[in-house]
């Protein structure tokens, strides 16, 4: 095994090894989320990286987006949405997670990006409306 570029080595189907990466690297040839994907195509890697940033944005989007109206009559109706949202957003910041693990610099950039770009238009109040009996 190569002790520079401390790889560990899972194992391997009809001769194949596979290794994993245990600290922080640079390239495409990665796995993020799923088995084989995004390989070494520099457009599937650029694609895992879209896809990565889009579910960061909208953990955020998430976080800061009220779907109920507050005082509603429907109580249980309010509550199994805002279960269901929340069930999405805890997903969602798994899946983010779990994609972090495969210790990719680009994976973690976008990731981070996403975040901060998402709580910027969403959790910000860069974009919120200003009630003027307020001010």
């Amino acid at each position: 095994m190569d002790n520079e570029n401390m790889h560990y080595q899972i194992g391997g189907m009809h001769g194949v090894k596979y290794f994993m990466h245990m600290t922080f690297f640079w390239g495409k040839n990665s796995e993020i989320l799923f088995d084989n994907w995004p390989g070494d195509k520099t457009g599937m890697y650029v694609l895992a990286l879209v896809f990565v940033f889009l579910m960061s944005f909208l953990v955020e989007f998430l976080s800061s987006t009220r779907f109920t109206k507050p005082g509603s009559n429907h109580l249980a109706a309010n509550s199994l949405v805002q279960t269901l949202l929340h069930l999405l957003k805890v997903g969602l910041c798994y899946l983010v997670m779990l994609a972090l693990m495969s210790f990719n610099v680009g994976v973690f950039l976008v990731a981070v990006i996403g975040h901060a770009m998402g709580f910027f238009f969403f959790g910000s109040n860069a974009f919120k409306k200003r009630d003027p009996c307020q001010e």
